[in-house]
């Protein structure tokens, strides 16, 4: 059996592993089927993903076969296709005890803390697979994409009557937009990637895109001369996050997705002028789960542009380094066990 590892910073190989144990109580084994590659990969490619130690098997967006269960495991059964939430909760702690299990004290993440799924075969807590008869592999290896880009949205508040102003065209921002569009919420998106607007542009996600920083007074004209009422920052950059603050409207809602390893600076005078509301937005919980399955079911988000490249378990080692090449116009890469 075969397995892809992260050594070090820049070095991937593939090793011969050890067939994985039986799945004990609580337990299934898995089959990979498909796993997208995401900016969590490639900073930890480049040494640079934060809670992260090596050698490490990458992978935590993942679709699987079932193929055994452990003692005492119900509703699931050999050969139906799952989708995985890859974020491994105590149960206990104060956020699990408040439903956060996204930011559990304890938290372990497939593929970040403890390995993922760039391997054949392992097994997997039964808790953490959601089933579903009809959609594709591609589509339930997006679903934790999606997820992330729904909690942010749930954490917001947003509504039909709110004006959203998504910040960063990345996969994960282009998670968020599809959300508010769900939701029948106006979204404007400002990034500085033609590639990417472009992108958004193909997905019909936003009524308009601007590129570049964006003009502020372009932005506030946009949003009938008052500002956004909800500001979501997809991109991790400390001056993209501190701008926010200045693009928000006065009683508006501004999200920090994207995480950034440093501090983040931004005017009071402007923040308490505003009365803004700031929040960060991690993971996902079961519930966004369960809602991208439904959106995904029902035909509200189309996964076939989502997957811009493809790969496979033998290949990644060398394409994973060109993957993060920006003008490689990667939205979604997707090791496919099939090629």
């Amino acid at each position: 059996m075969q397995a892809v590892r992260l050594e070090q910073p820049g070095t991937l190989r593939i090793h011969d592993v050890a067939e994985p144990t039986p799945p004990g109580p609580g337990q299934v084994l898995v089959a990979l089927s498909r796993l997208g590659i995401c900016g969590t990969d490639l900073h930890a490619f480049h040494g640079r993903q934060p809670f992260f130690d090596y050698p490490r098997i990458l992978g935590h967006e993942l679709a699987v076969e079932i193929l055994a269960l452990g003692e005492g495991v119900e509703g699931l059964r050999p050969g139906q296709r799952a989708t995985v939430i890859p974020y491994l909760h105590c149960g206990r702690c104060l956020p699990c005890r408040r439903g956060r299990t996204n930011c559990c004290a304890d938290i372990r993440v497939l593929g970040i803390h403890i390995d993922g799924g760039m391997q054949e075969r392992f097994v997997l807590p039964a808790e953490t697979l959601l089933t579903h008869d009809t959609l594709s592999a591609d589509a339930l290896a997006l679903v934790e994409t999606l997820a992330i880009g729904a909690h942010a949205v749930a954490r917001s508040g947003a509504t039909a009557e709110d004006r959203a102003l998504v910040v960063g065209a990345g996969p994960i921002g282009l998670g968020v937009g599809v959300r508010l569009r769900a939701l029948g919420t106006p979204v404007l998106l400002l990034d500085r990637s033609t590639s990417r607007l472009e992108a958004a542009r193909s997905f019909g996600l936003a009524e308009q895109v601007v590129g570049g920083d964006g003009d502020a007074q372009a932005i506030a004209d946009w949003f009938q001369g008052e500002g956004p009422t909800l500001v979501f920052d997809a991109t991790g950059n400390p001056a993209s996050m501190n701008r926010a603050v200045d693009l928000a409207a006065p009683s508006a809602t501004v999200v920090f997705v994207g995480l950034h390893q440093g501090q983040v600076e931004f005017t009071d005078t402007t923040f308490h002028k505003k009365e803004l509301t700031l929040m960060a937005s991690r993971n996902a919980r079961r519930e966004e789960f369960a809602i991208v399955l439904d959106d995904l079911a029902a035909g509200r988000v189309d996964p076939a542009p989502w997957i811009t490249h493809r790969t496979s378990l033998s290949k990644v080692v060398d394409d994973l380094p060109a993957f993060t090449d920006p003008t490689a116009g990667v939205v979604k890469a997707m090791l496919d066990v099939g090629q």
